[in-house]
């Protein structure tokens, strides 16, 4: 196995289109759009850049297929918060393979320690936790909420080989559109919109004050 940071626009695409071909087989992966990807990585709309760096692989078999990839990522901002200086990787993908797994995982670990981080965090996203960050671990049958991890369940298995431990559970919820709200929240809304004190309106750019 060959693995190789993504420096050229085809291993950006190589990068983009292996989940491609991990989920092919389950219905209910939607692909994330490549330009909600590359956003990430991009340092012209990525604000995580001015305190910050990452960095990203692919990984090749014997026969040069692509059968890995991965990312990660330094925040000068957090990584103090915790009691160990910490840095984080994401974007993980790799076939049922724990010597491939453990390939991305060490090259992650290795770039991190030159950069003076002392533990890792993952899979998390090189931004806001509102995107990219956690790996599924229930909830197969749904499909994803929009910029939210769809991960493959042997995962958690690759993760928790490796070393990795729960730090924290993170949930997200979805409801059908056209599923009516409860009564409580109409009547509040009825008063709310009684009360003179209250004024409603869209915003328009021109009277942002």
């Amino acid at each position: 196995m060959i693995i190789k940071e993504v420096s050229s626009k085809s291993d950006i695409k190589k990068f983009l289109q292996l989940p491609v071909e991990l989920y092919k087989s389950s219905s209910k992966w939607i692909q994330p759009l490549d330009k909600d990807i590359e956003a990430v990585f991009d340092e012209k709309q990525n604000k995580f850049f001015r305190h910050g760096k990452c960095k990203r692989w692919i990984l090749n078999d014997d026969n040069g297929k692509v059968i890995g990839r991965v990312a990660a990522f330094v925040n000068n901002k957090t990584a103090k918060s915790t009691y160990v200086i910490s840095g984080g990787l994401g974007f993980f993908e790799c076939i049922n393979d724990q010597k491939a797994a453990d390939l991305l995982f060490e090259t992650c670990k290795s770039w991190l320690v030159e950069l003076g981080m002392q533990s890792m965090d993952g899979p998390i996203n090189f931004g806001e936790r509102d995107k990219w960050w956690g790996l599924l671990v229930d909830g197969f049958n749904e499909e994803p909420n929009y910029c939210m991890p769809y991960t493959l369940p042997y995962y958690v298995q690759l993760f928790e080989n490796y070393g990795f431990q729960d730090y924290f559970k993170q949930y997200t919820y979805h409801r059908l559109v056209a599923t009516p709200l409860e009564q409580i929240y109409v009547e509040k809304a009825e008063r709310i919109a009684r009360d003179p004190l209250y004024h409603i309106e869209h915003i328009r750019k021109k009277y942002l004050e």
